[in-house]
């Protein structure tokens, strides 16, 4: 019997995208919003879109959901993946729409991109290069190249050992955030085709 990836459904809206990709990386992926089956899982997946607020909302409005993530992940080790806003929903807080608590499990903040150059556009959208951090070139999921982004927002970390990538939109973004077995990635990797299929056949492997 194949591991279970427990792919945590609390209405963000790149779930079934996120589903297929896991798919087709090869795994055996239960969507759910039970967190008894996030407490049995192998690996856990947060996907994410739209507002910081709306999604710690929609997570925190599952009963016991954030225990059991936290206790499968920090104490059971289970490998962890956060995608998009599954990634910022790492940190501390999130300034959108006001002040939002955060998991913490990634220290920092995520504010609004303001760019210096008023001609570069806020969202950052479409593809983009992710450069890996010199400290985290041996990391066994993050590698070089080019991944599709969508974010207005992004994650402000306070340690640069837990920043694994960056990208360039007017100046640097985070692209990826690491610490122990907890992973998140600003990118989508279900829309980034092969980069990102390879990027999800990595975490299925990874045992960190």
């Amino acid at each position: 019997m194949g591991e279970v990836i427990a792919l945590i459904d609390y209405g963000a809206g790149n779930l079934h995208s996120v589903h297929n990709a896991l798919k087709a990386a090869g795994a055996s992926v239960t969507v759910t919003a039970d967190p008894s089956v996030v407490r049995a899982a192998d690996r856990i997946v947060l996907p994410g879109v739209g507002s910081f607020k709306a999604c710690a909302q929609g997570l925190n409005a599952i009963p016991h959901m954030v225990e059991a993530m936290s206790e499968r992940v920090h104490v059971g080790g289970a490998p962890f993946l956060g995608i998009c806003v599954g990634m910022q929903l790492l940190a501390d807080r999130g300034l959108e729409h006001g002040m939002t608590p955060g998991l913490g499990w990634v220290p920092g903040e995520v504010r609004l991109i303001a760019p210096a150059d008023p001609a570069i556009k806020v969202p950052h959208m479409g593809w983009n290069d992710v450069a890996v951090m010199p400290h985290a070139r041996n990391h066994a999921v993050i590698e070089e190249g080019e991944a599709y982004f969508l974010h207005s927002f992004h994650f402000a970390a306070d340690n640069g050992a837990d920043v694994a990538a960056m990208t360039d939109h007017g100046a640097g973004l985070v692209a990826a955030v690491a610490r122990d077995n907890v992973l998140g990635v600003q990118f989508h990797p279900e829309k980034s085709q092969a980069f990102g299929l390879a990027m999800l056949r990595r975490f299925l492997e990874w045992r960190p």
